[in-house]
């Protein structure tokens, strides 16, 4: 998982194996995986959380990140939660437009939060009821 999240990122960074395995040992966490992508987040108290999501570059386009986000909402759903949130980067276009299409609103915007390899980028917040 570690290799394809590298993939997939720059900035934010990636995250190594030893933040997705510690992520993935959470109480309240889960994984979604699919060939060629995978989802983590958690629930807690009423709220879901989407972590991260990655789809192998090559792969992309060909529904793996819908699935994995509406298998997400399903398995909030399952848990108990009322809402989701996430972040995404700004210039992230086609998470945005995936995670609209899936409900998704911005609720929020974090400055500046993205930083590395000399620039930054503000973080997008997005919600959605899942009553």
């Amino acid at each position: 998982m570690a290799r394809l999240h590298a993939a997939c990122f720059t900035l934010p960074p990636p995250w190594s194996a030893q933040e997705l395995a510690a992520t993935q040992e959470g109480r309240f966490s889960f994984t979604l995986e699919r060939p060629g992508g995978f989802l983590m987040a958690q629930v807690v108290a009423g709220e879901a959380e989407l972590l991260t999501l990655a789809v192998d570059p090559g792969a992309r386009r060909q529904g793996i990140g819908r699935a994995l986000v509406a298998g997400f909402l399903a398995e909030a759903r399952a848990r108990g939660a009322e809402s989701a949130f996430l972040e995404v980067a700004e210039g992230n276009a086609p998470a945005r437009a995936l995670y609209e299409g899936q409900g998704f609103a911005e609720t929020g915007r974090r400055r500046g939060y993205y930083r590395g390899e000399g620039r930054q980028e503000d973080a997008i917040l997005m919600g959605c009821s899942l009553a």
